[in-house]
């Protein structure tokens, strides 16, 4: 089972779920707005991507830019950029998938590929 964090009005959403379901994929969606992904999930995530703190979050997002994240987040903490990930579901980059063993963020259908 995959676990997928997504936003109805995202197409890369979309696409992901689809291919999912293309593929007959046992999957939970969660409302990524609503309900951001914990901060054990994002450490996992974190974990998947070596670190790159970078890599969660939705740096191309409104809320991003509008709080000027991107000059910050060099200076921040890992504690301190999942507490902003996790109380704010539009900074985190979307789709966010989790598997018991692994992740992905984004779609690349080729990412993707491997977590199913």
């Amino acid at each position: 089972m995959i676990k997928v964090y997504a936003y109805t009005g995202c197409s890369t959403c979309r696409n992901a779920l689809k291919f999912l379901q293309e593929r007959q994929v046992a999957h939970e969606v969660i409302a990524i707005r609503e309900s951001p992904p914990t901060k054990a999930e994002l450490k996992r995530m974190l974990a998947v991507y070596g670190g790159a703190l970078r890599k969660l979050f939705n740096t191309s997002g409104q809320d991003y830019r509008a709080l000027g994240i991107g000059e910050q987040l060099d200076g921040l903490t890992v504690d301190q950029a999942l507490t902003l990930l996790n109380g704010n579901g539009n900074l985190v980059k979307r789709p966010f998938a989790l598997t018991k063993e692994s992740g992905a963020v984004g779609f690349k259908p080729e990412e993707w590929e491997k977590l199913i």
